[in-house]
């Protein structure tokens, strides 16, 4: 087998403009390995902020993706949903397909720890979804769904789509997928979870999570959930000031307004889950046939400096877009 001395990475030149470049490959050490990247999935939510150049300043290192290269702005490489197969490194690993949280990149060197091998029920093209389903998890865990409760997921995007599909699998809950395409009813009936439109959603909810990226998402958060009910924010909305009604409904009825970041691990949580232990989680539960409608198309990776304006705009109706890796 040749080993490649050069790889190909996609990179945010500026604002709106992405290229290809290459840059040499090193040698794995004994704690390295090689990976050959099959698939990558591009996260739209986040990766959308990056590609327009909407990162706060505030937020430039707490947004870093774990292997991310150059600083935001631009010029950046940035990603986190990259499955490959592993093609030198130690013995237990040779030949494994593994996701790791690497930005969209044909061939890379990373510690071996940095890997987590996919579990044999679930298919490479599958495992791209891992990072959003750990997102998922995690606004789960703030969330807390209990038996029985009444929770609307706002904004049926990928994250809100998992959402809802973790939450209807609490015994008794009632939940319903809301979001403003109707378009979406077929994605959520898939998922086995309810639906509505904005105009059809149901109030008096034990729990609204809101994942629209909007705030007349979250405006609307306040208005369905009920006396002493919870709202969580999983939306993050860049750069830009977001306006809410706190004077109404929100202050009478002693509503709580909580945020959810995939960052931290609930305080709780902490003293025996770790982030390796999550993601682990998080690969486990793609083995759900179903899942796969959550991913709206495929392209090659070299496509993706044409593709990445339509596939970032903020009009556009994609999932998770996966990107697949030929050579």
């Amino acid at each position: 087998m040749s080993v490649p001395e050069y790889a190909t990475a996609f990179w945010v030149e500026s604002p709106v403009n992405g290229e290809l470049r290459r840059e040499t490959l090193p040698a794995p050490t004994h704690d390295e390995v090689r990976v050959r990247t099959l698939y990558s999935g591009i996260s739209r939510g986040t990766e959308s902020l990056v590609f327009h150049g909407r990162v706060p300043e505030s937020e430039y290192s707490r947004m870093r993706a774990p292997f991310q290269t150059g600083e935001f702005p631009a010029p950046v490489k940035y990603g986190y949903c990259s499955v490959g197969r592993i093609e030198q490194g130690p013995d237990a690993l040779l030949n494994k397909t593994v996701f790791c949280l690497f930005p969209h990149q044909d061939h890379y060197v990373v510690p071996a720890s940095a890997v987590l091998e996919v579990p044999a029920n679930v298919p490479a093209k599958r495992a791209v979804l891992a990072a959003n389903m750990e997102t998922a998890i995690n606004g789960v865990w703030d969330a807390e769904p209990m038996l029985g409760e009444r929770i609307c997921v706002i904004g049926a995007g990928v994250v809100g789509a998992l959402v809802a599909y973790l939450c209807a699998q609490v015994p008794g809950t009632e939940v319903h997928l809301v979001d403003i395409n109707p378009a979406r009813r077929s994605l959520a009936e898939q998922l086995g979870v309810g639906f509505a439109t904005p105009e059809q959603a149901p109030h008096d909810q034990d729990c609204v999570i809101h994942a629209s990226g909007h705030s007349a998402g979250l405006r609307q958060a306040l208005e369905w959930v009920g006396n002493e009910g919870r709202i969580v924010e999983m939306s993050w909305f860049g750069e830009g000031d977001v306006s809410i009604p706190l004077g109404g409904a929100f202050h009478s009825q002693r509503l709580t307004l909580k945020a959810s970041q995939v960052g931290q691990l609930p305080p709780k949580l902490r003293p025996r889950w770790d982030y390796q232990r999550r993601l682990r989680l998080a690969l486990s539960l793609l083995v759900d046939d179903r899942l796969d409608v959550l991913i709206s198309g495929e392209s090659d990776f070299t496509a993706l400096p044409t593709l990445a304006n339509k596939l970032f705009d903020r009009t556009s109706t994609e999932l998770c877009h996966r990107l697949s890796y030929s050579k």
